[in-house]
């Protein structure tokens, strides 16, 4: 056998299989902690060499199964689940350390990255509903590693009950789409879309699949979970926010050819995905702990991710998702870091900002995202269309706002207007370009673009934006807003409710008391960082 003839059967489920490895070392008792943490690291390493080799068409991964396929989309993903997987892994060895069950800890963390591998490779419905299963029942041992917590018993409860509702509603959505094709293959299923026209049964499937989506990412109403959450350990909500969250989004994406088929399900998640970043976006701002906050960024961005797979902008939905995995692992593994710079900066201060800078920043950002835009259309690469470039001008226009300090200048002087001005000017044009040249990457992506979709989308930003404005320069006004938006408009708490009457469990330690609100919950975890 020659050494070409090596490199071209490399078989696909060695991406998992390292991971399955891994998971099941701990069971090992002679294998001490320090052994087990670098034989987790030396076999996550060989996986992201395993994916980025494949990437790069460097060796050839061969499915042992056809319910198994690669693609530039799989193992763009593979290498940057597999990224965050290796570095979480060896900033938790490090975090963890004294702490009693880690060696469930890494079996657990394992198994997740290995459960997601073979997600993002599936071209079957079986495989894909069981790796996402399997995915949450990893988790759930990650998210209650602290088990006397009860907010954490209680959000991994939530979630649980979101996965069980979202697992029927995916079988479903199978058992519609073999009705309609008689197969369960993906490939399939997408080949028969461009040849036959919709079945009512694939439109109910597609249906099924929206519904599916939005209870297993965490938007409204059972995003709770989600923020309560933030009493597990530092890496798990990284592990959690850059990885898990966003495979909502993975398989809207897997699923366009079916989406496009199906309007309804469209403005299914359109409404919730919307509804979600508008609401979480103004919820983030009323939080006072760092973690939290970070939990309803990821909400809201959740909801923007689904809300672009709504509009059919699936190309720009991947890269926010590539985006937003990379900037959220940073952000939770640097969370101690926040923390102390935002204790430093409180001393000083509240530092508001510049009126004119808050009206005037979208008038800027705004024009310099369709230019952009329309110079990438006439060098005929398709970029987005123009109610898009209304939405990434006021989702960067606070790169525009202006700080204004507060009285003791002294201790904290204002920094100059035109430098602020003109690196905020020097971003939009790089993310401008970045997101232009990301689009014209060979995804294999198809855009179909909703115009009555994208106007109500660009309403709700615009009203979103307009919000924050207010609330900047004139608080007083929206001060009963601020009180239902700190309680998360109490939307969580209806949930919390009916989850605990139609599943009751028991939730509560003795070291704590048995009722919480969800607020107090959330705001549990301040400066906790574990």
């Amino acid at each position: 056998m020659d050494l070409q003839h090596i490199w071209t059967i490399t078989p696909l489920l060695a991406l998992p299989g390292l991971m399955l490895l891994a998971a099941a070392l701990p069971a090992i008792n002679s294998i001490s902690l320090p052994t087990l943490w670098r034989g987790f690291t030396v076999l996550s390493v060989c996986t992201l060499a395993l994916s980025t080799l494949a990437l790069l068409g460097v060796i050839t991964l061969s499915a042992l199964s056809p319910w198994l396929v690669t693609s530039t989309l799989s193992l763009t993903l593979a290498v940057l689940v597999q990224l965050l997987g290796t570095v979480i892994g060896v900033f938790s060895s490090r975090y963890l350390e004294g702490e009693s069950g880690q060696r469930a800890y890494i079996a657990a963390l394992a198994g997740v990255l290995a459960s997601v591998q073979v997600l993002l490779q599936a071209d079957h419905w079986g495989v894909l509903i069981a790796a996402w299963a399997a995915t949450g029942f990893a988790l759930q041992r990650l998210l209650c590693f602290y088990e006397n917590r009860p907010f954490a018993l209680l959000a991994a409860h939530k979630k649980r009950m979101a996965d069980r509702l979202a697992d029927v509603m995916l079988i479903a959505a199978a058992a519609l789409a073999w009705h309609a094709t008689g197969t369960l293959s993906i490939s399939t299923l997408s080949a028969h879309l461009a040849t036959a026209p919709a079945h009512w049964a694939l439109e109910a499937s597609a249906l099924c699949l929206a519904a599916g989506v939005i209870l297993r990412t965490a938007l409204l109403p059972v995003h709770g979970w989600l923020i309560q959450v933030m009493e597990a350990p530092t890496p798990v909500s990284a592990l959690l926010h850059a990885g898990v969250v966003n495979l909502g989004g993975v398989v809207l994406i897997r699923f366009a050819p079916l989406l496009e088929h199906t309007e309804l399900a469209r403005w299914l998640l359109m409404v919730f995905g919307l509804g979600t970043a508008v609401l979480a976006g103004m919820v983030m701002l009323t939080r006072i702990s760092i973690k939290v906050r970070l939990a309803w960024s990821t909400a809201a961005q959740m909801g923007f991710m689904v809300l672009e797979c709504a509009l059919g902008l699936y190309t720009l939905a991947l890269l926010h998702l590539l985006g937003h995995s990379l900037y959220k692992a940073q952000t939770f593994l640097a969370a101690s870091t926040v923390v102390r710079n935002t204790r430093r900066d409180m001393l000083h201060g509240p530092m508001t900002k510049e009126p004119f800078s808050l009206w005037f920043a979208p008038i800027i950002t705004i024009p310099i995202v369709m230019l952009l835009a329309d110079v990438s259309n006439s060098l005929d690469h398709a970029a987005w269309p123009w109610w898009w470039s209304v939405i990434l001008g006021l989702a960067w226009a606070p790169l525009l706002w202006v700080p204004r300090a507060p009285s003791k200048a002294s201790d904290h002087p204002a920094p100059a207007v035109d430098k602020v001005i003109g690196m905020g000017l020097i971003s939009v044009v790089a993310l401008t370009i970045a997101t232009l040249l990301g689009h014209a990457l060979p995804f294999g992506l198809h855009d179909t673009p909703h115009t009555d979709l994208g106007i109500i989308a660009m309403l709700g930003m615009t009203l979103l934006y307009l919000c924050l404005v207010v609330l900047q320069t004139r608080p007083e006004v929206l001060a009963t807003w601020r009180r239902w938006s700190y309680a998360g408009f109490y939307v969580d708490e209806i949930y919390t409710r009916l989850a605990l009457r139609l599943w009751p469990t028991v939730w509560t330690t003795q070291a704590a008391p048995a009722i919480y609100s969800a607020t107090d919950a959330a705001d549990a975890t301040r400066s906790d960082l574990k």
